[in-house]
């Protein structure tokens, strides 16, 4: 697999832990928030082992992809892993005085596969631009999930 290096960013939100918990574990409603989300279908509850299907959007471009929930700590650690690609989607939470410090990460402790590399090179405009529109999507998702816990 190809390095590449892992993404963050954070969001203070005026909410309990719980209250943002309930929301980043809510794969289904993932897409509302993901701006390059379209639908995730999973079965049963989630929770450590869950298996899912991921309907994504760049534009014109859909694709799907597989993933397993690899970490499940309630109300601190939550992740997925791609099966496509290697990487681990992940929201960390803490607690803060005001509420919780919500942080979206692009996890690649074992590089990212090259065959998503290719198709990133080939279909999706380039490493590089692909890497700014993930970024831009973590910070529009955290924006989202911040929105609806404060509401």
């Amino acid at each position: 697999m190809a390095e590449i290096a892992d993404l963050h960013e954070s969001v203070d939100v005026a909410a309990p832990p719980e209250r943002v918990w309930a929301l980043v574990t809510d794969l289904p409603r993932m897409a509302s928030w993901s701006p390059q989300g379209v639908r995730t279908f999973v079965r049963g509850r989630v929770g450590l082992g869950t298996r899912a299907l991921n309907i994504n959007r760049s534009g014109w471009k859909v694709w799907p992809t597989r993933s397993t929930v690899v970490r499940f700590d309630p109300h601190r650690d939550f992740a997925f892993r791609i099966k496509d690609n290697g990487v681990i989607w992940s929201y960390g939470l803490e607690p803060t005085v005001a509420g919780t410090r919500v942080t979206h990460r692009r996890e690649t402790p074992d590089g990212i596969l090259p065959i998503s590399l290719r198709l990133q090179d080939a279909v999706l405009g380039g490493v590089d631009r692909f890497t700014g529109e993930l970024r831009d999507g973590m910070r529009q998702t955290l924006g989202r999930i911040k929105a609806e816990a404060e509401g």
